[in-house]
């Protein structure tokens, strides 16, 4: 098994933290029957998967980025060899390539589907712009209408104060709302809370994404009290990250549960793979998924992974579980 991650340049301490996590499950897995040989994504991704290919790799974990997932895979499809990769780009999923990354997508429609079981109907919607934005607007908008709700207003921002603050006030021009989406990270929630607060409907109930679930200091914040958001379960997480810096002398990257669970997966399916044969891509999407660190997850017949999600409530310093994760599929 070949494992493609920046081991050098800007990305080395999350490529590294992956390579420790992958490393960790391997031990703890008392997996003899695999192999894995890291490459350095940032010496040229091209290279990597090159290499990987010709030193007979049947399987290759990697790459971080979606562009590195498009050149990998240009590498690894004609030769036969499937990808996971820990991208949360599923625009670049299927074909022999599965994506482990966590899909922004998923945790919108997971707080929006806990918003309408608790009798809210109206949405409004916050998101930078951009991509990212774009594509959380398409799925507010899509998600809203499958649950017989209705969104009053979306509204773009670039990310500074005076633009959130101007795009909070237009928010309420088409009508009062109970809920807002503020499709961003932490520090961003941070800064354009207030001016919903303020400008927008000061009761609306703030509803987040999963960027939220690696901002320690939104428990701190007095403006998001309450808010809520969805996104993979913390408890296996929590455990793994005192392993972790106890072997290590350092944190992980909260991403680097990706890398250990690409093991536990590759262990699971690889039981009866015979050496020399190709990797039993057929096994990867199995109905009833898998479980690892963040919980149970699959892959769908187009290569993205369906992940089981929680809903959180940023409380008085905390997060609190109100709406736990389910089991299974």
């Amino acid at each position: 098994i070949a494992l493609l991650v920046p081991l050098s340049g800007k990305n080395a301490g999350i490529g590294q933290s992956l390579a420790n996590a992958t490393t960790m499950a391997l031990l703890d897995t008392k997996a003899e029957n695999i192999r894995m040989t890291s490459y350095d994504t940032a010496k040229g991704v091209t290279i990597a998967a090159q290499n990987a290919i010709r030193d007979g790799n049947k399987l290759i974990i990697g790459p971080l980025l979606s562009d590195n997932v498009v050149a990998t895979a240009n590498v690894a499809r004609p030769a036969g060899v499937p990808i996971l990769s820990f991208s949360n780009d599923s625009s670049v999923a299927g074909n022999n390539v599965f994506i482990l990354g966590h899909i922004p997508s998923q945790s919108i429609e997971r707080v929006v589907d806990y918003a309408r079981s608790r009798g809210m109907t109206r949405f409004a919607g916050l998101v930078p712009n951009g991509v990212y934005g774009q594509r959380a607007s398409s799925t507010l908008l899509r998600k809203v209408k499958d649950v017989g709700g209705t969104v009053v207003s979306i509204q773009t921002f670039n990310r500074d104060s005076q633009s959130i603050e101007a795009a909070t006030k237009k928010l309420t021009q088409n009508g009062e709302f109970d809920t807002v989406l503020l499709a961003d990270n932490g520090d961003m929630a941070i800064k354009a809370a207030p001016y919903i607060r303020k400008n927008a409907s000061g009761t609306a109930k703030i509803l987040g994404t999963d960027l939220w679930n690696t901002s320690s200091n939104l428990a701190g914040a007095p403006s998001m009290r309450g808010a809520w958001f969805a996104s993979v379960s913390d408890a296996l997480y929590k455990q793994y990250a005192d392993r972790y810096r106890a072997r290590y002398g350092t944190a992980p990257f909260r991403l680097s549960s990706l890398g250990y669970d690409s093991v536990l997966l590759t262990v699971k399916v690889a039981r009866n793979w015979k050496v020399g044969s190709p990797f039993p891509i057929n096994q990867l999407t199995d109905k009833g998924g898998f479980i690892g660190l963040d919980g149970v997850f699959r892959f769908k017949a187009n290569g993205v992974s369906e992940r089981a999600l929680e809903v959180q409530e940023i409380r008085n310093g905390s997060f609190a579980v109100i709406d736990p994760a389910p089991k299974g599929f």
